[in-house]
């Protein structure tokens, strides 16, 4: 009877034979039987991936308000309600609302990464049981199972082979490698990567030749896609800068209001200030110094942005990412259609007559056209026409037109020799037409070759031969000296390389025998290709490196293919060497941690390896960037600072993960989302300067108010009401503040180092001119407010009405102001002028826009019953105009210094602080 040893998840079963595999597993050949299968099925649970749990609704929502600064506008909404001023605390319990349904619809959208590897198990695969050939759900599979694989299929779970027939399977998803990797049932090292074992099929990958049986080792979250999806659900999903630094303002904001609130709450009543009255002057100045409007501000920015991104062909998945941009400092990217091009192409052609030949630019171009460097090759040496015909001939491939354009139909390596042929001007389609083939001997690991043979038109048959450079030289006769030699350059510079040779068969032959194979072959040349750096790859990466980026290349790829790539990109030099996974597992963290700052090429990484290097560059408080497409790279997608994820040829589980989205699989769209997320930080910057300074200077006025203003019959004299404030802190900052969103980038943009992660959202030079600001736009909206209440009191208008009329006076110097301080916010350090008036027009618009909405607050009546405004006369407003105009050459004074002051550091030699970041 049948016993059931559930395997431990750390058994190498590529490092067993494949007998010793199915005792171990008390299994056959002809698979388990119904029984004894239910029952493992019943002990080990279905073949599918564990679904985490996600966080709930209400921990969702939980996280939009447990911010400090909303908490506060909570409590004082209600406080307001309570105390009778319902109309108040209504309009600051709205502007909570809105900002919470905002974060809560992003958040909710996100997170999707484990359940699209569900996807990559099929739904129905062929199982032997009982000597029987099934067709059952994959669900149902046990350790133990015996499954069928052929081409097309993918694979059901971690299978280790029994018996294979030209077997070839597409392990990208896992590895990286970029051609499908060739299986048999040979015995690897226990310390094999996963692309270097070649006994093993592994689930989600894709049977892309030949037929194979297996014995299922592994189910469920106990296969490697398992193990992935495990470590997706643990890695963590980082605080982006903006958001580490908002949160940090709002708890010092927080404090800060809180102790300024109890403070003027105390006054209040020593003033002999009736309570209510006095606990709502402590709510008025809580709500002048929140900002309100921020949460909108940034969310719309980061969208406009968003938008910005999709046009250089980024999609960006997560709002806060494309702040992360700005501050990225390391760039992790993955090799295959990366940082290079994705199809195998024909760089070198070998024969004994030529000798080496290069060609450069060949590819199949998207619009249609085959050309090499933009013009065909033209005609091609005889011996180098019978090397490119062979390769077409012995070949399997196609090139299908789509849309326009070419497509490889088969095997990207065979499809690469077509492709040579054709920028030889020799067409695929007129070789095979001219020589019908009559039969062929698929290639095979054990041979490691294939074979065809071909009817020429008066002409006996012929056999044409590919394959390893050593297995096709060994049958052939009258060998050149230093072919192998070639071979071995090639391949030490990344290539890979294939033989060709050619035999003719007796009149009458239409199959090919095994003799027909051994020997009497005339060798041809050989052809080298490799998976080339895109152009623009290159001059991103030295884009990145002058901004201070450090770029590092990350492959499941082979060494010498990862070192000959780093080369060419520029990553490394002549006499630098790719660090592997294997030399990666022997370090511990604290060594891995200089190995992983040092190192800038990566090869034979497992997704374990990934996750560990970026972890590492995390605790050196590095801001991390990790590009990748397949299911391996989906942990350190979801643990890096911003994911990267391909949009072309990326799987499901790596798009789900990341934070972004590259549409057309091109590192240089990496380096163009870099520099837009610094000019949106510029921007955001920018904002913070502008709103800040409103929301200070309003609680100044309250506070000037609370200290110094009359208390007449137990109610304070205020300059605005909460409301007040908060048309302020929403209507007007908002609509002012979103134009700066626009403002083009500042000049030099790429050549500044990245910001330091943990550098403050605000520096220096930002909170002393937001201090000036506030102190000068309180004081403007102060003196009016008390010109205008003591002449209207003096021309016999009521007390209610004067008080109306002079807090709409203060209300519209304030709005004015910030109209004439947003001109001088489009730049911190330059004029007007010399950034351009029209450069962002925007600007006008939103101006013009508030200053409309700015009249229906003054004239409107339902907005005079609202916010408790009053008409105004022509002379007011001249007298706002006025007031709001002195900000003008204040600010002008100040850059001049501002400017003066980074000059003479830069003479001296000194370090002014942080100049970068100041003079944005």
């Amino acid at each position: 009877m049948e016993t059931t040893r559930r395997p431990q998840t750390q058994t190498r079963w590529h490092n067993q034979p494949s007998d010793a595999v199915l005792a171990a597993l008390d299994s056959t050949a002809h698979g388990l039987s119904a029984a004894e299968a239910q029952r493992r099925l019943d002990e080990t649970g279905p073949n599918r991936l564990p679904r985490p749990q996600g966080p709930s609704i209400a921990t969702l929502l939980w996280r939009q308000v447990k911010s400090p600064l909303v908490l506060v506008l909570v409590a004082t909404g209600l406080l307001a309600i309570a105390l009778g001023k319902t109309t108040d605390g209504l309009v600051v319990l709205g502007v909570v609302f809105v900002n919470t349904l905002i974060g809560f619809v992003q958040e909710f959208r996100a997170g999707r990464a484990i359940e699209s590897l569900q996807r990559m198990v099929p739904e129905q695969t062929h199982v032997v049981r009982g000597g029987e050939t099934l067709v059952l759900p994959a669900a149902d599979l046990v350790p133990g199972d015996v499954v069928t694989l052929q081409a097309g299929d993918r694979v059901p779970a971690d299978v280790r082979l029994l018996h294979t027939r030209s077997l070839r399977v597409e392990e990208a998803a896992l590895t990286g490698e970029s051609v499908p990797a060739e299986k048999s049932t040979a015995v690897t090292v226990p310390d094999a990567p996963l692309g270097d074992r070649h006994g093993m099929a592994y689930s989600g990958t894709l049977v892309a030749a030949g037929t194979g049986t297996g014995v299922v080792v592994e189910t469920g979250g106990r296969t490697e896609l398992g193990r992935i999806s495990q470590m997706i659900g643990e890695a963590t999903t980082l605080e982006t800068p903006l958001t580490r630094q908002m949160e940090k303002l709002g708890g010092v904001l927080t404090l800060a209001i809180g102790a300024v609130a109890l403070v003027l709450l105390a006054v209040s009543m020593v003033r002999g200030e009736d309570l209510v009255d006095a606990i709502i002057a402590a709510i008025t100045m809580a709500v002048a110094a929140i900002p309100e409007g921020l949460p909108a501000i940034i969310t719309i920015a980061l969208a406009i942005g968003v938008q910005r991104m999709a046009r250089r062909h980024a999609l960006v998945r997560r709002l806060p990412s494309v702040e992360t941009l700005g501050s990225t400092t390391t760039i992790c990217s993955d090799k295959t259609g990366t940082l290079t091009r994705g199809e195998m192409t024909v760089k070198l052609l070998w024969t004994p007559q030529t000798g080496p030949l290069a060609l450069e630019g060949v590819g199949y171009a998207p619009e249609g056209r085959l050309l090499q460097n933009g013009e065909a090759i033209g005609a091609a040496p005889a011996p180098v026409e019978a090397l490119l015909r062979t390769g077409v001939l012995c070949n399997d491939a196609r090139l299908n037109q789509r849309d326009g354009a070419w497509h490889v139909a088969g095997d990207p390596t065979e499809g690469a020799l077509v492709v040579a042929a054709e920028k030889a001007g020799l067409r695929a389609l007129h070789l095979r037409e001219a020589a019908p083939r009559l039969d062929a001997v698929p290639f095979s690991s054990e041979r490691q070759l294939m074979a065809t043979l071909h009817q020429s038109s008066g002409h006996a048959p012929v056999a044409y031969l590919k394959g390893a450079p050593e297995a096709v030289l060994a049958r052939c006769t009258g060998v050149p000296d230093g072919a192998m030699e070639v071979v071995e350059r090639f391949a030490a510079d990344g290539m890979r390389v294939l033989g060709f040779a050619t035999r003719a068969l007796p009149p009458g032959t239409t199959a090919l025998q095994e003799r027909d194979l051994d020997a009497g072959f005339i060798f041809l040349g050989l052809q080298a290709m490799i998976d080339p750096p895109r152009p623009e790859a290159i001059e991103a990466v030295e884009a990145c490196r002058r901004a201070g980026i450090e770029v590092k290349m990350i492959t499941g790829d082979h060494p010498v293919t990862a070192r000959a790539i780093g080369r060419q990109m520029g990553l490394i030099g002549a006499d630098e060497e790719a660090v592997t996974g294997a030399e990666l597992e022997k370090l511990s963290d604290a060594d891995l941690a200089g190995v992983a700052q040092r190192a800038r090429v990566f090869a034979r990484v497992a997704p374990e390896h990934k996750l560990r290097i970026v972890r590492a560059l995390q605790a050196q408080h590095h801001v991390v960037a990790m590009t990748g497409d397949g299911v391996n790279d989906a942990p350190a997608l979801k643990q890096a600072n911003i994911g990267v994820a391909m949009g072309l040829a990326g799987t499901a589980a790596a798009q789900e993960a990341s934070d972004m989205v590259l549409t057309d699989d091109n590192f240089a769209s990496i380096a163009a989302a870099v520099e837009e997320g610094r000019r949106i930080y510029d921007n955001l910057v920018k904002s913070l300067a502008f709103v800040l300074p409103t929301n200070i200077g309003e609680a100044l006025i309250i506070l000037a108010a609370v200290l110094f203003f009359p208390v007449v019959n137990g109610t304070l004299l205020l300059p605005m009401l909460p409301t007040q404030i908060l048309w302020i802190n929403l209507v007007a900052t908002v609509t002012l503040a979103l134009p700066l969103a626009f403002e083009a980038m500042e000049p030099r943009l790429m050549q500044r180092p990245p910001r330091p992660a943990r550098a403050p959202l605000l520096d220096r030079f930002v909170l002393l001119r937001t201090l000036g600001v506030a102190a000068l736009m309180a004081a403007a909206a102060i003196a009016l407010f008390l010109y205008e209440h003591r002449a209207l009191l003096g021309s016999g208008v009521s007390r209610a009405d004067a008080l109306a009329q002079a807090q709409t006076v203060a209300v519209t110097t304030v709005v004015l102001f910030q109209c004439f301080y947003l001109l001088q916010c489009r730049s911190l350090t330059h004029s007007i002028l010399e950034i351009g008036l029209g450069t962002n027009r925007l600007v006008y618009a939103g101006i013009g826009l508030l200053l409309v909405l700015q009249a229906g607050f003054v004239y409107l009546p339902f907005m005079n019953a609202l916010f408790g405004s009053a008409p105004l006369d022509a002379g007011a407003w001249l007298r706002a105009l006025g007031a709001a105009l002195v900000v003008v050459p204040v600010i002008g004074v100040e850059k001049r210094l501002r400017r003066a002051a980074l000059s003479g550091a830069v003479r001296a030699g000194s370090p002014f602080p942080e100049p970068s970041r100041s003079s944005l």
